[in-house]
């Protein structure tokens, strides 16, 4: 138990950003899973983290009623956003939403209630480990849950194919939009948490080098497995710990990994233990 107990003390900062992350993976996964390269998902967790933080910082508001609040707006804005972007697919969806991300950090760095450029200090460090993996086992059931259900396999279908979607009476639209807002809102609860677990907050970290992050962890774990993001994004926040010792050479450490998971498993991590499962039920 001291062992357990020196080692949190040590990296308690380090396991509550890998279940922030993990939720960051997993938002981005519900939109990649409706065949959907929507990369907003920075600019919907800073928009939460800010609400958060203004709400409990200038307004008094209690944690939870402000993080509830956070969570709402991040899904009104993901599903507002859905409605002019529903048009666009590949990479002209990726760049319309990271433009969108780069309006919101700029508005960010620009509003003196968000502090500018310098950000927000002295944020109540309130949600602690518990919190954060509460609420990363919520969500998990929540998507476990929603992958039962015929609304799975809607997005499946229209992963796969739209066309053949709308032929089976599919609303395409309406699961475009739900993926988007259900992103948005697993974002934002991010967002709210990492306010609520860090001293300060500023617009450059809800910006591209963020949503760059996001991806890449999806793209390791596997692009439309929820687990698989999980893992990548676990896998890379701990990493640099790991190698620390190579100090300046760590960013090329983790080009090399993404270069090697994109050429020998397309598929991500996950697909590796697919293989895995298929080997052993052979």
């Amino acid at each position: 138990m001291n062992a357990l107990a020196t080692f949190y003390a040590h990296y308690s900062q380090l396991v509550d950003q890998i279940g922030i992350n993990a939720l960051l993976a997993l938002s981005l996964s519900v939109s990649l899973q409706a065949g959907q390269l929507a990369l907003a998902q920075a600019a919907f967790m800073g928009i939460a983290a800010y609400a958060s933080a203004i709400l409990t910082v200038t307004y008094r508001w209690p944690m939870v009623a402000s993080i509830v609040a956070a969570v709402l707006l991040a899904t009104l804005v993901a599903a507002l956003l859905a409605y002019p972007v529903r048009r666009l697919r590949g990479v002209f969806l990726a760049i319309a939403t990271i433009g969108f991300g780069e309006i919101v950090r700029v508005v960010a760095n620009n509003l003196s209630i968000t502090g500018g450029a310098e950000g927000m200090s002295g944020l109540p460090q309130d949600a602690g480990t518990a919190m954060v993996y509460a609420a990363l086992v919520l969500v998990a059931l929540a998507l476990f849950g929603l992958s039962r259900t015929k609304f799975a396999l809607a997005v499946a279908l229209v992963r796969e194919d739209e066309h053949a979607a709308r032929g089976v009476g599919v609303d395409v639209g309406m699961v475009r939009t739900f993926s988007l807002a259900l992103g948005g809102a697993i974002a934002g609860l991010a967002g709210a948490l990492y306010a609520h677990s860090s001293a300060f907050i500023t617009p450059n970290d809800f910006g591209f080098e963020r949503m760059e992050q996001i991806l890449v962890w999806c793209v390791i774990g596997g692009v439309t497995s929820p687990l698989g993001a999980v893992v990548g994004a676990t896998f890379l926040s701990v990493l640099p710990e790991l190698i620390r010792f190579l100090a300046d050479y760590r960013e090329i450490t983790n080009g090399i990994i993404l270069l090697a998971v994109i050429v020998f498993a397309p598929g991500g991590l996950a697909s590796l233990w697919r293989r895995g499962a298929v080997r052993i039920h052979v």
